[in-house]
């Protein structure tokens, strides 16, 4: 029998248990058909002999964003700056490479206060530097940003009666004016000016994006929040993953939650909906699961609080150095309630982003009362981040078979400055491992890409370490995983969270040849996160090859294209 692809001389681990491990696989139609014996007697379009490199299931990213991160490749990065006076001579700069460009907004991604002694730029600065010209700052955590008086003026700030959206706010200074820093759903404010973006412009950053991706071993991903709200970037955001793909500029397979504001109140007949006969859905009826392997839809997204690094994420108990601050809710529970039941109902299952343990609270009762009601939908109900959860939230989220997605990759860069904010007391309850895995609790490895890094190996690395930036165990040692558990949050686990079990996650025959190859085994060595990924293959075909600058101990004896331009 040919074959289209044989990979041969590798460790290949496939995470099943009736053959965890295997040295060669086969690939026909974009599916794997078997491995070592089985493949007796085959021939194939390519063979090709890795070198004792290590094969993995293709990683999955189950919780970023890539239109955002990909529209901000090419914009100021903040991140570099330490010093507001360093900030500033960064905008300066910017702001003289657009001399020639009257109209164009001055924008920049990935400020962290903490670069910066905890000091936000002035905005009477920032307007010196700028003038009348827009400025869009993006804050690392994405639930704030920063901009000038121009910016505010346009979006009707100094507009007489003007008061804040619910859920958000225009922060100001002890005299009244603002500071420009604009919070949660205020951002809307200035997405506005910008929004919809052309479809075309999404395309090319889901290439660059997506090219990304595959440097990093991912092969799917799910992007948290298009097509409305604060987080969308046009009503007709799925048309542009389409595009992307016919074009051959979609390098991951990609499932799309839809924001809970794209959605509209819709009227059937009165025997649908659980026998309501309305409902919130979209047009014709689609729901999760609509699509294809490489589009589809996800959950529906809904966020109902903010940040932790901004102290707007809803907790219980007073942020540090904040008295009388626990955070908020972006609506009222009873808005929630009702606009979710709608939602859910209709066909949708709930994706709620909840940080803080108000939040998770709100979003575990909204969940179980839904399922009660209505019985569960296609895919499974998730609580985004589940960043900060006390010990009692844990048993009533495993009993109700509620996925999460605490974001690993956060520990290290973020994790310091979010330990401060919540105190000794509660920092062993943020962004749990091992005690979510023992009640268990389904648990998705992800990004919250452009948040932190989309670097899984790294990630991994702290799901089992836990260490921040100064040293920290967060959450102390007990809250490791293991490696292999590692590996499954970002494979089998993120296959399952996503709905896609059976065709993703593991290594068996029938699934998708979708698979990620390193340098070593994950599972053996002492830093996962000093692995390299030499390929990614989608489908039988390789997305991203760096084998020559690889550190695999062999080479390909063949050497196939990659798709897309490589990082």
């Amino acid at each position: 029998m040919k074959l289209d692809l044989i990979l041969r001389d590798a460790e290949i681990l496939t995470l099943e248990v009736e053959r965890p491990r295997a040295y060669a696989v086969g690939v026909l139609n974009g599916r794997i058909v078997g491995f070592d014996d089985e493949l007796d007697g085959c021939t194939a379009d390519r063979e090709i002999r890795l070198g004792a490199a290590v094969v993995v299931p293709g990683f999955i990213d189950a919780h970023c964003h890539t239109t955002w991160w990909g529209l901000g490749l090419g914009v100021a990065e903040l991140d570099q700056a330490r010093g507001l006076e360093e900030l500033y001579a960064l905008l300066e700069a910017e702001v003289r490479q657009l001399e020639d460009r009257p109209d164009a907004w001055v924008n920049g991604t990935g400020f962290n206060h903490k670069h910066h002694g905890g000091a936000f730029p002035d905005i009477r600065r920032l307007d010196e530097i700028t003038g009348d010209r827009p400025l869009y700052l993006r804050h690392v955590s994405g639930h704030l940003s920063i901009t000038n008086s121009a910016t505010l003026r346009l979006a009707g700030v100094f507009e007489p009666g003007f008061t804040d959206p619910t859920g958000g706010a225009v922060l100001r200074g002890p005299d009244g004016y603002p500071t420009g820093v604009v919070e949660e759903s205020a951002q809307q404010l200035i997405q506005n000016l910008l929004l919809p973006y052309p479809v075309e412009r999404i395309v090319e950053a889901l290439d660059a994006a997506t090219t990304r991706y595959a440097a990093e071993g991912i092969t799917s991903f799910t992007e948290a929040g298009i097509g409305g709200g604060w987080i969308g970037h046009s009503p007709v955001e799925v048309q542009a993953y389409l595009q992307a793909k016919q074009t051959g500029k979609l390098h991951a397979r990609a499932q799309l939650m839809p924001a809970l504001d794209s959605l509209r109140p819709i009227k059937a007949n009165a025997a649908d909906m659980h026998g309501t006969g309305n409902g919130r859905g979209l047009d014709l009826g689609a729901v999760a699961g609509f699509g294809d392997e490489w589009v589809s839809l996800g959950p529906v997204k809904v966020f109902m609080d903010g940040s932790l690094l901004g102290a707007t994420a809803a907790v219980t108990e007073d942020y540090c150095g904040h008295q009388h601050n626990t955070g908020y809710l972006l609506d009222s529970p009873e808005a929630y309630r009702e606009r979710v039941d709608e939602a859910y109902r209709t066909g949708w299952p709930i994706a709620l982003h909840a940080i803080g343990d108000a939040a998770i609270d709100l979003a575990t009762e909204i969940i179980t009362g839904c399922q009660e009601r209505y019985g569960r939908n296609r895919l499974p109900n998730r609580i985004e981040h589940f960043g900060i959860s006390r010990p009692d939230q844990l048993a009533p989220v495993a009993a109700a078979g509620i996925a999460v997605t605490p974001q690993a990759a956060f520990i290290g860069p973020l994790g310091d400055q979010f330990a401060a904010l919540v105190g000794a007391g509660r920092e062993r309850w943020l962004y749990r491992g091992r005690s979510l895995v023992d009640a268990g609790i389904l648990v998705a490895g992800s990004s919250d890409l452009p948040v932190a890094d989309n670097n899984v190996l790294r990630a991994m690395q702290s799901w089992v370490d836990r260490r921040t930036e100064q040293g920290l165990t967060l959450g102390g040692a007990n809250e490791g995983l293991t490696a292999e558990e590692a590996l499954r949050t970002y494979t089998d686990w993120a296959a399952q969270a996503t709905g896609a079990a059976s065709e993703k996650g593991t290594l068996r025959r029938g699934k998708f040849a979708d698979f990620a190859v390193l340098s070593g085994s994950p599972l053996d060595t002492a830093d996962i996160s000093a692995l390299k990924v030499l390929a990614t293959i989608v489908g039988g075909e390789f997305t991203y090859d760096n084998i020559d600058t690889g550190t695999a101990p062999g080479v390909l004896s063949e050497k196939p294209e990659p798709l897309g331009v490589q990082s």
